[in-house]
């Protein structure tokens, strides 16, 4: 098979990927409105005041109570990685901007993941229900008392204590612990009952979004935005916005873990992984999409006293800190299907990177390794590719005794390859079994955080999004050219030979789009093939065959 046709085989095979992966997307079923007698609500009199939040009211059939109060404020936390807000009402994280990360590579601003704007409204809430649970009162949400209004973190670690009063002597101190360099928080409740009866209290915790919110990417950069969550059966599984309007989700498992998915970031609640945990979800109004669980009931003896813990993550989808988290939630880090591949990929990128200081660099040394790797695999392609060359003189005499007859051609090729011993398949198969590896460092490059941002040199700012002069997608399509021409074609269809001479152009579109770093792998990549295709036939002619 010809080097030209096998381009054209693994641009189609990619491009044909693309597309199916954007008509996934465009063809999902759109959000439809829930009937109020079906969701709970956001009261319409007051839907922009983000004291009104939802809750559930037992592990059963989570419902939503909400309040209008004057009385709760904001406390403001800062450490090295988050800024946060923290509602008193409810002592919910209704803010969360990571200090660590700029919204964009040349802006101040820090990324803002949680945020308590209505049109994009995305809140994490916890809290106590069941008979004697603050938030499962008729008067609404608890309104906690701070002890103060202001913390910055200095050591460490920093505890935020939130306190509140029953009427009747159930004091509730819930406490938020941030550390230095970290992003997630431990939620701790301390449970003290003076009542002179047994108090039954329940955890839950959830995270809130508007359904309406930032696109999904483009056909050649998709990106997910939605929820998922982890069972012990399911270790990770995507659970779409369209999928929480259709059917809410009720899971009882052992430990497992909620979160909802924003690209590079995710925010995830992580229960007691040693305690059974109910994970659900559910739609308001067909405007907001919740996700969360609800733990094990819990009695305090009157005159006891009890503690119950989570975690909440907010932050980057760093492999290696969320893996310690809870299982199963570095797969938020989603390299799809080829997974086994492209972790062991960005392994090897991560430690070329922690020498080289430059993940351009460390791109370039991997497309060198791989390529080496694979030398075998390629040496078998341009042989093959090579006596089919060889061979040409022979299929032009063919074609002349021939001519249109297709069948008479075909069975003279045929016997031709017999005859020669040439595998006219020989120089696709070794092609198509790289192409696992490319479409892995697709999803490298897609989906670790660590590459945003990520400079390489000279105008090349982020290796995660496309170059903005097009320099690299250029040279690569210059490079497919030289492949092309060290190649030439051999294959006898006009329209073929057409679409080849078209096909460095339309690849040089495609990857107009495509992450920089990606682009940088297949214009390296090519590089490599070229010389090595040039040892390759040197070799071979060496030997006594006749190649140009």
């Amino acid at each position: 098979m010809e080097s030209q046709r096998n381009f054209l085989i693994v641009g189609l095979l990619f491009v044909s990927f693309l597309l199916w992966q954007q008509w996934q997307i465009d063809n999902a079923p759109a959000p439809a409105v829930v009937s109020t007698t079906e969701q709970s609500s956001v009261p319409s009199n007051n839907s922009s005041n983000m004291s009104n939040l939802d809750v559930p009211i037992s592990a059963a059939a989570p419902i939503t109570q909400t309040v209008t109060s004057a009385d709760s404020i904001k406390i403001h936390v800062i450490t090295d990685a988050l800024d946060v807000l923290i509602d008193t009402k409810g002592g919910d994280i209704v803010s969360a901007n990571l200090v660590d990360y700029t919204t964009t590579y040349d802006s101040n601003d820090t990324f803002s993941l949680l945020r308590q704007d209505p049109s994009s409204l995305y809140i994490a809430q916890s809290g106590l229900i069941g008979n004697d649970g603050p938030d499962a009162s008729k008067q609404g949400r608890p309104i906690y008392q701070a002890v103060e209004t202001s913390y910055q973190l200095t050591n460490d670690s920093l505890t935020v204590p939130l306190i509140w009063h029953s009427a009747n002597g159930l004091v509730i101190t819930k406490t938020f612990t941030f550390y230095a360099g970290q992003h997630h928080v431990d939620i701790g409740y301390d449970i003290v009952n003076n009542t002179g009866a047994t108090a039954n209290v329940q955890q839950y915790a959830q995270l809130k979004q508007s359904i309406a919110g930032p696109d999904k990417g483009s056909m050649f950069m998709p990106t997910y935005r939605g929820t998922a969550y982890s069972t012990e059966q399911t270790r990770y599984e995507k659970y779409d916005f369209e999928d929480v309007v259709e059917a809410n989700l009720r899971e009882t498992t052992p430990g497992g873990w909620v979160a909802m998915l924003e690209h590079y970031f995710v925010s995830a609640w992580i229960p007691p992984q040693d305690q059974t945990n109910t994970l659900f979800s559910r739609t308001l109004n067909g405007t907001y999409a919740t996700i969360g669980y609800t733990g094990q009931p819990v009695a305090i003896e009157p005159g006891q006293q009890t503690q119950i813990t989570s975690q909440l993550y907010i932050g980057p989808k760093v492999q290696d800190s969320l893996e310690h988290l809870a299982k199963g939630l570095d797969l938020t880090v989603d390299y799809g299907i080829l997974f086994w591949l492209s972790q062991p990929l960005f392994a090897l990128l991560k430690f070329i990177q922690s020498f080289v200081s430059n993940w351009g660099l460390a791109i370039i040394i991997i497309t060198i390794i791989v390529k080496g790797a694979m030398y075998p695999l390629t040496k078998a392609q341009y042989v093959s590719m090579g006596k089919m060359k060889a061979l040409k003189p022979k299929m032009d005499a063919l074609k002349e005794r021939y001519g249109d007859d297709r069948q008479k051609m075909s069975q003279g090729m045929m016997e031709m390859y017999k005859k020669e011993k040439v595998n006219p398949m020989g120089g696709c198969f070794p092609l198509l079994l790289q192409m696992p590896i490319f479409l892995s460092l697709y999803y490298v490059f897609l989906e670790s955080v660590e590459l945003r941002h990520a400079e390489f040199f000279g105008w090349i700012h982020d290796l995660s999004v496309q170059d903005p002069y097009y320099v690299l997608p250029i040279l690569m399509g210059a490079s497919m050219y030289l492949l092309q021409k060290l190649n030439p074609a051999t294959m006898t269809d006009p329209m073929q030979q057409k679409i080849m001479q078209f096909m460095p152009v339309m690849m040089t579109v495609f990857f107009l789009w495509f992450p920089s770093g990606l682009v940088l792998y297949w214009l390296i990549s090519n590089l490599i093939t070229i010389a090595q295709a040039k040892i390759i036939y040197a070799g071979m002619e060496k030997k006594g065959m006749k190649i140009n």
